[in-house]
């Protein structure tokens, strides 16, 4: 293999570099939920190019992060990230000072696709940087806490930049940032890259990226406007069919894009599927806190975000803790330990009520975050060490598609059992016009719009309605997410039994390891 061992400061640095990359894209994941409002008065977008602005960066980035682990593992980790870091601050560029709604989307694939390049690369370089067992996963942990941390930091980048300038600015910090990771990621990264790639199946490609994008487009469709939908049904089908193909065709190639008998593996399949279920809770309810925290209880963007910080800081301190805590309780305990956390901290939100005090929303987001965190580094550990070090970016790529997958899984079927609960539970006051009740029922903040057009004394009737409604949905559809995590907790002490505490260099053979 081409690669050398990295000493102790170089390996540390490339792990700050790492985390630097992976971090901004997490908060570029989040920035743009509070610059939209600013970026739809200046740009008049239609209500399709206003989803097309919000998913478009999430359709490019999961559908080629596989290819682009694949490119990474062929032409070298370490330079695949460079060329993702520059095309991510020029289409940042380019995003930040896009004239009309089509050079605006257009913009924001394009940085999709690069953060494609990025995600699988950081990974994998630590993988392939970080070779002695227990301080791999101490990198991972360490990684994983930074990519939590990420989500919170979106909201409070976002609210301090549109406090002082336009939209374009939280677009624009990007490029400083991926100007150092260029000029320190050329000097510190070291390379790495599978000796004996193969060559890079076309077909396996368009399979991958139809499929996974098919897949959630179809779930984000489903969530916005019903399951009944004939483009649901139609992307839904093409999607999956075109992944069954894509999966029967890798157990045919010499070289896969990816080795489907990992998933065989029960520790393998085991983490995948306690990252995807994690990541499920958490995008919802990131979502659903900042209009909580803003529509509820009325507070700035700034200080909504400033609110929301300790959840993703808890998930770093998690990911740190991972490290000790696996020498003391296991693997599979600790991934158990983390998802009950998860779901204790969904208990505690099925209590709340629109004068629950911060204190209490607080203690769920600490618990919360600390049990994000811990699962997060032992199963990103998990996947990376139950494959070769020259296929570490295939795996990356697995790891990032299941988040990426959990989220929008999460976003649909959590966001949709909101939505359902809400306007069932919604009593219009006596007087409501007929125009206005829509609204009203469609969502909390079109509901607050339509309250501020009618006659004042009716109208704080129905924003106190509809916000109660609100509150008792984030009540039901808590509860269902505790339910669903602390199943999987239970499950995941079965899926990850026997895997050792310590995952020696060479990949696990043991089809139930």
């Amino acid at each position: 293999m081409e690669h050398t061992a990295v000493g102790d400061r170089r390996k540390w640095a490339t792990l700050a570099i790492s985390c630097l990359a992976v971090l901004l894209l997490a908060i570029d994941l989040t920035v743009l939920h509070l610059a939209l409002p600013q970026l739809a008065a200046d740009l008049s977008p239609s209500a399709t190019q206003i989803l097309w602005i919000g998913d478009v960066y999430g359709f490019a980035l999961a559908g080629l992060l596989i290819t682009m682990g694949n490119v990474g593992d062929r032409i070298g980790r370490k330079r695949l990230l460079l060329i993702g870091a520059a095309a991510f601050g020029a289409a940042s560029a380019l995003t930040a000072y896009a004239t009309t709604p089509e050079l605006l989307i257009a913009a924001r694939a394009l940085l999709g696709v690069a953060g494609a390049t990025i995600m699988p690369s950081t990974l994998s370089i630590i993988r392939n940087a970080f070779t002695e067992p227990a301080e791999r996963t101490t990198a991972i942990g360490i990684w994983s806490g930074m990519s939590a941390s990420g989500f919170a930091l979106g909201p409070v980048v976002g609210g301090l930049l549109l406090d002082h300038f336009w939209w374009g600015s939280v677009f624009l910090i990007n490029l400083p940032v991926m100007a150092l990771i260029l000029v320190a990621g050329a000097v510190v990264l070291p390379e790495s890259r599978n000796p004996r790639p193969g060559r890079l199946d076309a077909v396996s490609v368009v399979l991958s990226v139809i499929g996974v994008i098919g897949v959630i487009y179809a779930i984000k469709e489903a969530a916005a406007g019903g399951p009944g939908q004939a483009a649901v049904w139609i992307a839904g089908g093409a999607g999956l069919a075109a992944l069954a193909w894509f999966a029967l065709r890798q157990t045919r190639l010499a070289e896969p894009l990816i080795d489907v008998r990992l998933f065989g593996r029960r520790a393998f399949s085991a983490a995948v599927t306690a990252n995807l279920v994690a990541i499920f809770g958490m995008s919802a309810l990131s979502l659903v806190f900042a209009w909580y925290f803003q529509l509820v209880i009325g507070w700035s963007p700034l200080v909504a975000g400033l609110a929301g910080l300790p959840g993703g800081l808890a998930g770093a301190v998690g990911g740190v803790l991972a490290v000790k805590l696996i020498t003391v309780m296991g693997r599979a305990r600790v991934v158990a330990l983390g998802l009950a956390m998860s779901a204790t901290s969904f208990a505690l939100y099925s209590q709340m009520d629109a004068g629950t005090s911060y204190l209490y929303l607080l203690a769920g987001m600490v618990v919360g975050g600390v049990g994000i965190g811990l699962t997060f580094a032992v199963t990103n550990d998990t996947v990376l060490a139950s494959v070769p070090k020259e296929r570490a970016g295939a795996a990356s790529a697995i790891s990032e598609t299941a988040f990426e997958l959990g989220g929008a899984l999460g976003i649909a079927v959590l966001g949709s059992l909101l939505t359902g609960v809400y306007r069932s539970g919604l009593q219009l006051p006596a007087g409501v016009p007929a125009e206005a009740a829509a609204p009203i029922r469609d969502s909390l903040p079109t509901a607050l719009d339509a309250a501020a057009a009618l006659p004042a004394e009716l109208g704080a009737a129905v924003a106190d309605t509809a916000r109660q409604a609100f509150v008792e949905a984030i009540g039901t559809t808590s509860l269902a997410a505790a339910v669903l995590i602390a199943v999987l907790a239970v499950a995941s002490l079965a899926g990850l039994r026997g895997v050792p505490d310590v995952i020696p260099e060479e990949v696990l053979t043991d089809a139930g390891s």
